[in-house]
């Protein structure tokens, strides 16, 4: 028998010893290639809801369903899943990173709603991923399609920021972002003046994209298959208490914003002097025609048009009063009146069914979609009505003594609301409480001061006001936001939060970044559960799979394997 040799057993454990090192740096490496380190919770949304990163922190199903092509269905409506609250999830004031991949329909009858929250409304402390597809803004669709990560510890500027007067401009009527950047139409009603569009090219600059009618004011704004389209109007200034305007051209016509100060006229409706709204539903441009004073109105010229190509627009019919501006949530599209506190559902064809009146209302001006239910301002009460069904409307609060409640927003976690006679904005804190955020508008000597028009862009809230013209901006906790449209299909979203920055990529490419700030301000400890699909604006109206939380950021290196490997 063979005595084995001492030498031989030695190096026979020192090859153990290193192909175990070897076993481990490769797994390390592939690991950390592969984006999992500092994992701490992973649904692949395949089949189910359940967390296999190992922490075990299973999503209760609150009606997601799960198709055969392995991916979580959410109906926009009432569907989402939540994560138990988990000290793992309680992120603090580290870097932490999302990433997900989602599906959303080119053809909406709804907003988009929110990816993921984890956020308290009572302190104002969470993080919030969300899609922005807001219409009802008064008269605009102000955000389509737009990404929002935003974080917060109750944090609010001291004051809102002067970002300048487009023109000469009496009125910001909308503010709509559109390809990366924030546009302002405008009622410009001298004499010799018309009304324009204008494009932010920040502090207090505005480039002129022109005037494409003979109109005083340009009033309705909305994206539509990738391009800015607006409509004109004519708007005397009597329904503000400010001297009427001695240009008395009609307006009622759309036009296409085709780049520098080029329009193209997509035709004249009817008989209106007025495109007082814009909004997409069901992948159609619908244009609302209502207005102010007293005019050549019969029920024939004062109802809702559908645009079927440019000279070619049909119209819905009339409710039996106007139909000023237009809003869309849960597979319905909605129109607003200032007749009699007129609040009706479209049903196709020429066929409406009326939804109000809201108490103690007689004109109602604009809409939000806040934690999943649609909310209205309203004159003269100054007050915010919730809808719950057909005639049923709860009380929300009245904005301090205020009579009119103009543009609403939702941005970072909270509802906000201009007024008139003082153009204050205000905040919802829950409840029938609502907050002044800062007085917009202090020109001396008028009756009324509008903070009518609003949009989120560049991480910020945007308002613009009557009389002084000019559109102010507020920061609240701080976000980041992608300002061109998120295209439809399958696309990997990934929010970042570093040591001092908030990204976001959209496919593998950083598409946004925040300014700086200070890591140790942010404590987003929030106290509620993670919600998937749902939060602060509305459920989420698609699909998704592969959603995953670290407790770093991402690098991009990281991502991009991510997405190339999904």
């Amino acid at each position: 028998m063979m005595t084995p040799n001492p030498r031989s057993r030695s190096l026979s454990h020192a090859n153990r010893t290193t192909l175990a090192w070897v076993a481990v740096l490769v797994i390390g490496l592939t690991t950390a290639a592969h984006g999992e380190e500092g994992l701490i919770g992973h649904w692949k949304l395949q089949s189910d809801a359940q967390d296999i990163s190992g922490g075990g922190r299973h999503a209760v199903n609150h009606g997601v369903r799960f198709d055969a092509e392995g991916s979580a269905v959410f109906n926009g409506k009432d569907a989402w899943l939540e994560v138990p609250v988990s000290g793992a999830l309680k992120l603090a004031k580290k870097p932490f990173s999302i990433a997900v991949w989602i599906h959303t329909d080119q053809r909406l009858d709804d907003v988009l709603g929110d990816l993921l929250t984890c956020y308290d409304p009572a302190t104002r402390t969470g993080f919030t991923l969300s899609l922005m597809n807001y219409a009802g803004v008064t008269n605009a669709q102000s955000n389509w399609r737009n990404l929002l990560f935003g974080i917060d510890a109750g944090r609010v500027d001291s004051q809102w920021t002067d970002c300048g007067r487009p023109g000469t401009n009496q009125q910001v009527k909308s503010l709509t972002v559109f390809d990366g950047d924030l546009y302002a139409a405008v009622w410009e009603p001298g004499k010799n003046q018309t009304g324009h569009v204008y494009r932010y090219a920040g502090g207090k600059r505005w480039i002129d994209c022109g005037s494409p009618d003979k109109a005083n004011a340009i009033a309705s704004m909305a994206v539509f298959n990738g391009k800015l389209y607006v409509g004109s109007e004519r708007y005397s200034g009597g329904g503000s208490s400010l001297p009427l305007s001695p240009n008395e051209n009609d307006g009622g016509s759309v036009f296409r914003y085709e780049g520098g100060s080029r329009w193209t006229n997509c035709g004249k409706i009817a008989d209106v002097r007025s495109v007082s709204g814009l909004a997409v539903f069901n992948g159609k441009l619908y244009a609302g025609t209502g207005t102010t004073g007293a005019w050549r109105d019969t029920p024939r010229t004062r109802g809702m048009y559908r645009y079927d190509g440019d000279g070619n627009w049909t119209s819905c019919g009339c409710p039996g009063l106007r139909v000023t501006h237009l809003s869309v949530h849960n597979g319905s599209l909605f129109g607003l009146s200032y007749d009699a506190g007129g609040f009706f559902r479209y049903d196709g064809g020429t066929n409406w069914t009326r939804l109000g009146p809201l108490p103690d209302t007689t004109q109602v001006y604009a809409t939000a979609i806040y934690e999943g239910r649609l909310h209205a301002g309203t004159w003269p009460t100054g007050s915010v009505f919730r809808y719950g069904g057909p005639q049923k409307w709860t009380h929300v609060g009245r904005l301090g003594e205020e009579k009119e409640v103009m543009g609403m927003a939702v941005y970072n976690g909270q509802l906000y609301a201009g007024t008139l006679p003082f153009a204050d904005v205000y905040r919802y804190d829950g409840g029938d409480k609502w907050v002044s955020t800062g007085r917009l508008d202090n020109t001396p000597n008028v009756r009324y001061r509008r903070a009518w028009s609003m949009a989120v862009f560049d991480g910020k809230l945007f308002c613009g006001v009557l009389p002084s013209g000019r559109v102010l901006s507020l920061e609240a906790g701080k976000s980041v936001t992608h300002d061109r449209s998120l295209a439809a299909g399958w696309r990997h979203v990934v929010a970042v939060k570093s040591n001092r920055r908030l990204s976001l990529y959209v496919d593998g490419k950083r598409v946004a970044e925040s300014t700086e700030f200070d890591p140790l301000e942010y404590d987003l400890s929030a106290t509620g559960p993670l919600k998937i699909g749902f939060g602060q604006h509305d459920y989420f109206n698609g699909k998704m799979k592969d959603l995953r939380i670290y407790d770093r950021a991402l690098s991009a290196r990281d991502i991009e394997r991510m997405r190339s490997g999904g």
